[in-house]
């Protein structure tokens, strides 16, 4: 028996294979959160001093990508081994602090493989053993990243963010999660409903209310799960967003105009809305009596 029909025949297991994945996964999505927008950064800054035709005098810096330097204590430099980076197991057993400083880790390094383990596993658990499931754990993996790099950065990047467009019309090819049709005016339909509002926005403050990554973030949702599933994911973004803003206002005395980030709510509310955007729709309907 090949590994694929084990894991087909014995739920359990499957679900368990996903979960420990996903502590595997997302201690790799630490490693993109924290250093694809610093290699962004010195992409952008190159690309700047090449078209200004401008000479770069300075030292050039250390090499930094997805693999290189070696993980280590920003604070020390120690180098992190093999065994100190096992996903939550590490933490729990270095009691949260460096080996080499004894300086506290931060503690979102395991609450997000936590958050990658739990949420793929809700995912694994909806769809089953499925085409679905493969592809809904990538989209997932890619929220996450994306949720944590716009709250650190107010940045959605392109070279996440349209892969995950393509790959969401070319999945509904099939039928996967919407049809064709669906998807593709959804992605559209996602774009052009936060431009507008974006114009309308601007025009009449004469301020920036959002990034242009939001729209595209958007559209992104709208080709996985169709153009259905905008208006519970916009329903859902605008309420859990409006009150995060309204309570950093009171409880922290942040400015009403300092900027919030409105791509993590959407991430949260895309991915609740392809799951259970029928369930959700159907629930509205009821509580407000518009259901036949």
């Amino acid at each position: 028996m090949s590994l694929t029909d084990f894991l087909q025949l014995n739920p359990g297991w499957f679900l368990t294979t996903v979960f420990i994945l996903g502590l595997l996964v997302g201690s790799f999505l630490n490693v993109v959160i924290s250093r694809l927008p610093l290699m962004l950064q010195r992409e952008w800054h190159a690309q700047c001093q090449e078209i200004l035709e401008l000479e770069d005098s300075s030292e050039k810096p250390e090499r930094l990508d997805l693999s290189r330097p070696r993980s280590h204590c920003p604070l020390c430099g120690h180098m992190i081994t093999a065994l100190e980076n096992i996903p939550v197991i590490s933490y729990l057993f270095l009691r949260g602090r460096c080996s080499g400083c004894r300086k506290p880790i931060s503690i979102r390094y395991p609450i997000i493989e936590l958050l990658t383990a739990t949420l793929m596993l809700m995912v694994a658990w909806h769809y089953g053993y499925s085409y679905q499931t493969a592809l809904a754990l990538v989209l997932t993996c890619y929220l996450i990243a994306l949720t944590f790099i716009d709250a650190d950065h107010q940045l959605l990047p392109d070279v996440m963010v349209l892969p995950l467009l393509w790959l969401g019309i070319l999945a509904n090819l099939n039928d996967l999660y919407t049809n064709l049709e669906s998807s593709i005016i959804g992605a559209v339909a996602g774009y052009l409903v936060l431009w507008i509002l974006f114009q309308i926005h601007h025009r009449l403050t004469g301020k920036i209310g959002m990034g242009y990554g939001d729209f595209k973030l958007l559209a992104v949702i709208g080709a996985w799960g169709g153009w259905q599933i905008l208006p519970v994911t916009l329903i859902l973004s605008s309420l859990v967003g409006a009150a995060v803003g309204i309570s950093l206002i009171i409880f922290r005395s942040r400015d009403r105009d300092t900027r919030i980030p409105f791509g993590p709510y959407l991430a949260a509310a895309g991915w609740i809305s392809l799951l259970w955007g029928d369930d959700l729709t159907r629930l509205y309907l009821n509580w407000s009596g518009l259901n036949p």
